[in-house]
């Protein structure tokens, strides 16, 4: 019988991009005997395992985020794309290795001129978001069209933001559209709430709220389990929640129902939105669609205070004065 040892682990990945939690595992033996043979393909996966996985020893995740690296960047050297993606994330994060803008670059572009199209849309974003000029923008904007046309989903997204919302000079709300549905299609969950701000504001397309209550919707009860570059990721779309709330707290593209809002303003607020934790705050300030309850209206504008949002503390003074 072969003994597998099983711990939970939680940090970083090269992988995905961001906190995860994941299975502690050991390192398959045919697995190392490749790499230390040379094997590319070997060395990406070896290094992969390594930064999701560990070695099998519990608490010695930081010595294998560093022989991550190690793996990532002999088999990167090779040209295995993959793995360039990887290091390069690794530079970006600061995982196993001191951030460096310089090697993320480096290793992103190495990736993305293979076609890796993941790649491509990380170093979009680098440019976009490092390079404030009009030389970054352009070639920032170049590399995501690349990796969205491959059929990328974040890229499709983050160059629909790019048209709607990046530069006001060449602002472009249909083309916007066009990429967010893309990407909406794909069940990309920012895309899909920013699709539905479009046909709710009629920004880009004629507008409609039930279409715009169908993509909030979706958005708000689909699960993602993978994780993303955003340190604020959850498992479900907060903004997406509390949105749905306000569709049916309005009564708009649904027929107007506040218990309902409510149910969807506490999701949001469980996944701790300011949004959906002040929405949540008023309707027990007022009692709508719930028991009034002044002191859990207060808890709910706090917690969303302690964000720093600025309308929260608005509705603690507000409230106060009541």
């Amino acid at each position: 019988m072969k003994l597998i040892l099983l711990f939970l682990l939680v940090g970083m990945s090269a992988v995905s991009g961001w906190a995860q939690t994941y299975d502690i595992l050991p390192v398959p033996p045919s697995l190392l005997k490749r790499a230390e043979a040379g094997d590319a393909k070997a060395q990406m996966e070896l290094g992969r395992h390594l930064s999701t996985h560990g070695d099998g020893k519990a608490g010695n995740f930081g010595a294998c985020q560093k022989n991550a690296v190690m793996w990532f960047t002999k088999s990167a050297e090779k040209g295995n794309a993959m793995a360039q993606l990887y290091l390069g994330n690794c530079y970006h994060n600061g995982q196993g290795v001191n951030k460096d803008e310089k090697e993320e670059a480096k290793w992103y572009t190495k990736s993305a001129e293979q076609g890796n199209a993941k790649a491509q849309c990380k170093l979009g974003m680098y440019y976009l978001n490092l390079l404030n000029d009009a030389e970054g923008e352009k070639e920032g904007v170049k590399w995501l069209a690349k990796s969205a046309e491959q059929g990328n989903a974040e890229a499709q997204c983050n160059l629909g933001w790019y048209y709607d919302k990046r530069n006001p000079v060449l602002k472009d709300e249909k083309e916007a559209v066009k990429w967010y549905t893309k990407a909406a299609e794909q069940e990309y969950r920012e895309a899909q709430c920013n699709l539905a701000s479009c046909y709710y504001n009629g920004k880009g397309v004629t507008q409609d709220y039930k279409e715009a209550v169908k993509w909030y919707k979706k958005a708000a009860e689909h699960e993602d389990k993978e994780v993303g570059d955003d340190p604020f990721w959850r498992p479900f779309s907060a903004e997406g929640q509390a949105a749905l709330g306000k569709c049916y707290f309005e009564g708009k593209g649904v027929t107007q129902d506040y218990k309902e809002a409510v149910k969807w303003y506490t999701k949001s607020a469980m996944n701790e939105y300011s949004d959906g934790l002040i929405l949540l705050g008023w309707c027990y300030a007022n009692g709508t669609g719930v028991s009034k309850d002044k002191k859990l209206a207060m808890m709910y504008f706090e917690k969303a205070a302690k964000s720093g949002f600025p309308e929260a503390i608005k509705a603690i003074e507000e409230l106060k004065s009541k």
